[in-house]
């Protein structure tokens, strides 16, 4: 099914990649330093201006242009050839490429160092990964790749961290902590820095006692990073309690819910049949299969085709569980009772949350388990595979899912890789990745083709990577 967390990607940016459509004469002054500097790989002028928060991030008003930006986008070949122009005859123009894409590998790790934002969007859709992609820079690709693995990890440590409470309520507080509340209480709030609030500082400088601060400091709050990214066609990211609430339309090429967000697609049914057989080697039969998440049916009808011993579906949304029991789907009531024993063959009606708990306490076991839902994040999948499959899974069995993490974009579905292959390993599997094909022809233009009566596309890949898990050892 869709993933929910999507930003439409024009496949064929034409963009001006120039210092002066990028960094026009109308961007503040103070940015514009920062921005020029990253273009000119000139580390040593530019660690200075880093040293406030907020400085490695700051963006151009109407290009969006982050130094991140504009340190991989100085590497475009139009504008080596500029750079080119200006250097001495004695150097050549290989010496001056590796020699500049060396200085941008360490701006852009310093500006990273410096808390840079991996995935922030310019005024044409691309994040730094996105444009040294476009424009081949791999070392540059990679560094931007291995900043959104740190940070989605980090981002995933800090989801799962509650702060703790003492005996009586009250948050505890690191050694100091209770001193400084009491000192922003008695000296002008958040504000204020060492007990002293705004007044007292404008006093001081006036005295002469401290020095001014700069009016050009940027901070994480600077209105100059008020650039608006362009905006996706579908709106909001849909919620899981919002999905199944919805209402859903079943037509043979797709299943929508009432805003017309693709669930589930019949474009899916390549990846569908090859996951099959990834779960089950050789479509083997009799294995016992747990597929989390109905849709159409079409990876459940390719199971049944192998003639399982034991085939659980988990499906959460009312009018899909109305579907199933209707003439129009073969997975209703007759096909529980075909089962080869008594509840061989069951639609489990509920959330997975509630469900899959059930199934440990009963014992049930598993050949192959699949999991596709919608209206959910990257948490919840982790959460699965984390805590309830090694309870699930038989020795030798295998685990999968659709895998469209981060899928809007090229930088997001490689982070996502890794993460997801990191978060597996802690939880004891390994996971074989095969790259897969994705025919595009349908699927270029948002609202068009296979996207047609679609609110937004939720793929823009022409490679899928299918995961393959199995514990270790």
């Amino acid at each position: 099914m869709a993933p929910t967390t999507v930003t439409a990607q024009d496949p064929a940016v034409k963009s001006d990649d120039s210092l002066e459509a990028r960094i026009p004469p109308t961007c503040p002054a103070n940015v514009a330093e920062i921005l020029r500097r990253a273009w000119a790989h000139d580390l040593a002028a530019l660690k200075p201006l880093l040293s406030v928060p907020g400085r490695a991030s700051v963006q151009e008003p109407t290009t969006g242009e982050t130094p991140l930006h504009a340190a991989v986008r100085a590497c475009a070949p139009e504008n080596r050839s500029n750079s080119n122009k200006t250097t001495t005859s004695a150097r050549t123009s290989e010496d001056d490429d590796y020699s500049g894409e060396k200085k941008a590998r360490d701006v852009v790790y310093e500006l990273f160092m410096s808390g840079a934002i991996w995935n922030d969007v310019d005024s044409n859709n691309e994040t730094p990964g996105c444009l040294a992609d476009r424009l081949g820079l791999r070392d540059l690709y990679q560094l931007c790749l291995e900043a959104g693995v740190r940070a989605e990890l980090l981002f995933g440590l800090l989801e799962g961290y509650e702060e703790l409470e003492s005996e009586d309520g009250d948050e505890i507080m690191e050694e100091g902590e209770e001193e400084e509340k009491e000192k922003e209480k008695e000296g002008g709030g958040a504000g204020a820095e060492d007990g002293q609030n705004d007044g007292d500082k404008a006093k001081k400088q006036e005295d002469g006692d401290v020095e001014a601060e700069p009016e050009d400091i940027i901070l994480d709050s600077d209105p100059d990073r008020a650039f608006v990214p362009p905006q996706p066609a579908g709106g909001r990211n849909v919620k899981s309690d919002e999905y199944l609430r919805s209402e859903l339309t079943y037509d043979k090429s797709k299943l929508v819910d009432s805003s017309q967000n693709g669930v589930m697609m019949a474009w899916e049914t390549s990846i569908m049949r090859a996951s099959v057989e990834a779960l089950l080697p050789g479509l083997a039969v009799g294995r016992r299969i747990l597929n989390i998440g109905f849709g159409m049916g079409i990876i459940d009808g390719m199971f049944a085709e192998t003639r399982p011993s034991k085939h659980h579906i988990i499906e959460a949304h009312p009018a899909v569980l109305e579907y199933v029991d209707s003439p129009d789907c073969k997975f209703g009531k007759e096909w529980e009772a075909s089962g080869p024993t008594e509840g061989a063959y069951k639609v489990h009606a509920g959330k997975w949350q509630e469900v899959v708990p059930k199934l440990l306490e009963q014992g049930e076991m598993y050949d192959a388990i699949y999991f596709d839902t919608f209206g959910e994040d990257y948490s919840q999948l982790r959460m699965f595979f984390t805590e309830y499959v090694p309870g699930l899974l038989d020795d030798g069995g295998v685990f999968g899912f659709f895998n469209g993490l981060g899928a809007d974009r090229k930088i997001c579905y490689d982070v996502y890789t890794k993460v997801v292959e990191m978060h597996l390993s802690d939880a004891g599997m390994d996971v074989e990745w095969r790259e897969l094909d994705v025919d595009m022809s349908g699927l270029q233009k948002e609202g068009k083709g296979e996207w047609q009566g679609v609110r937004r596309r939720y793929w823009t890949l022409d490679k899928y990577r299918l995961p393959t898990c199995t514990f270790m050892g």
